[in-house]
């Protein structure tokens, strides 16, 4: 009288469940997906595309925030002159901008 009957739980309702507790984790992956890993490959190929189409003439930053003017291009690096006869040779992967040509000119 105090005691009650324990129920079996059906077949159907165990597997149901189960799928039920993964689905959360399953949403935060697809989430994290697309807010964070697919931008990141984007800019990735993006950087990858401009650097390799480097040539001379181009107006860039670096990664430090240096404006100069692509003087020599190399195979892995690139020769930039900040100033008259004045060059550096940097990673084609330090380049973080291509400018649009003249803007040297305007910002002095």
């Amino acid at each position: 009288m105090f005691i009650s009957n324990a129920y079996a739980e059906t077949a159907g309702t165990a597997a149901g469940g189960g799928f039920m507790e993964f689905l959360p984790l399953v949403a935060l992956i697809a989430v994290f997906y697309f807010l964070v890993l697919r931008p990141q490959s984007k800019r990735a190929k993006e950087h990858k595309a401009m650097v390799e189409a480097l040539q001379r003439g181009d107006e860039v930053v670096t990664a430090g925030g240096e404006v100069g003017r692509v003087a020599k291009v190399f195979e892995e690096y690139v020769s930039v002159e900040f100033a008259e006869n004045f060059e550096v040779t940097v990673q084609k992967t330090a380049i973080q901008t291509v400018l649009p040509k003249g803007t040297i000119k305007s910002i002095k």
